[in-house]
């Protein structure tokens, strides 16, 4: 990981200025800078072709830039949906995916190197959490992709490994780079950041004048069932997340979310979907039904299909805005923290076949 104060990648324009400034570089040369490393995605300084050499030595030398290495890239065979796995500067990995969607191309990213929040039905909380990810490294998720696929990236969820608010400050500043006009300029409207439900962190995002959608991932409409596939809830009830993203509705403007993951026998019976209707309609959420992926190590299982439809039906039948999450990705290890965990798991077998083998 980079220190913060030679994290190049994860500055603004303004403070890119400051660096040229500080080491006797024209004014002019932070603005080539930022293009090449935000709007070209160049992996090192001597791709910077207008940059002077003596110039680009020194800051290789004093501010390297982040990149990420690809160790793996699974490719559905049904959608062609694509789940990367990256490498960061030491060596810790964290996952992506990239989807094609009719409306342009959209990336899920991961916000830290595993979590901690420990929600039941989660992959990416099995290995725990080892750190948090900066804004570069955050960037470079969606850099890759593009380097990678050739294809332009028009829309971004902050959903994959992690709990984007448990590392705030550094997804702010994320945030901010993302959608500078003089960077990838990509629409806020076009940004969506998922949480377990952190309220405090809540109510500074709401107070950021930002245009991002919040996605609250719910999963349960009563304390009791929350707190039993959901850590968090222990610490915030369901009436504080409500009043809490009504609060982030009312200073925005931007309607919210509630991301539910339908488990088998868990939270899909008719009074579940009575019960979350009545959590939506003052809020005016929109609800995003999700067949939760089989995690082995959990033990949860889908609804069946037609469970999943006729809960749409009775959350319609109330009024309520809700859709289906178009499932991607299931031939390859489509859940969070699938592929990041397998690759754990592989690495530690082999540790201890070599050391059983000495």
């Amino acid at each position: 990981m980079q220190e913060t104060t030679r994290d190049i990648k994860s500055m603004t324009l303004e403070e890119l200025a400051g660096v040229m400034k500080e080491n006797g570089f024209p004014a002019f040369r932070a603005k080539q800078l930022y293009r090449w490393m935000h709007v070209s995605l160049v992996r090192n300084y001597g791709e910077m072709t207008n940059i002077p050499k003596a110039m680009a030595e020194h800051l290789g030398k004093e501010y390297p830039l982040t990149t990420v290495r690809m160790i793996d890239r699974q490719i559905s065979q049904l959608d062609g949906t694509q789940k990367y796995l990256f490498a960061m500067g030491d060596d810790s990995l964290v996952e992506s995916v990239f989807m094609r969607y009719k409306f342009g191309n959209s990336v899920c990213i991961s916000s830290q190197v595993g979590c901690r929040m420990g929600c039941k039905f989660c992959a990416s909380t099995l290995d725990g959490l080892y750190r948090s990810l900066t804004p570069s490294e955050m960037l470079e998720q969606i850099y890759e992709i593009q380097r990678v696929t050739g294809e332009r990236i028009s829309h971004v969820v902050v959903m994959g490994t992690g709990e984007p608010l448990d590392n705030y400050d550094n997804l702010v500043r994320f945030l901010h780079l993302l959608t500078d006009e003089n960077g990838l300029n990509i629409s806020q409207r076009n940004v969506t950041v998922s949480t377990c439900g952190i309220v405090p962190r809540i109510y500074d995002l709401a107070k950021e004048e930002l245009s991002i959608t919040l996605a609250l991932s719910l999963h349960a409409v009563t304390d009791e069932k929350r707190r039993e596939i959901m850590p968090i809830a222990n610490q915030y009830s369901i009436a504080e997340l409500m009043e809490a993203g009504r609060y982030y509705f009312d200073r925005t403007g931007r309607q919210v979310t509630f991301e539910y993951s339908l488990i088998r026998d868990v939270n899909d019976s008719s009074q579940d979907a009575q019960m979350l209707a009545e959590l939506a309609r003052p809020l005016k959420a929109h609800i995003n039904l999700i067949p939760v992926n089989p995690v082995r190590e959990r033990g949860y299982r889908q609804t069946r299909e037609e469970g999943v439809r006729a809960f749409e039906k009775k959350l319609e039948k109330r009024g309520i805005n809700v859709s289906i999450r178009r499932v991607l990705g299931r031939d390859i290890d489509g859940a969070c923290g699938q592929l990041r965990h397998r690759h754990l798991t592989d690495q530690k077998q082999e540790t201890v076949s070599d050391n059983a083998g000495e």
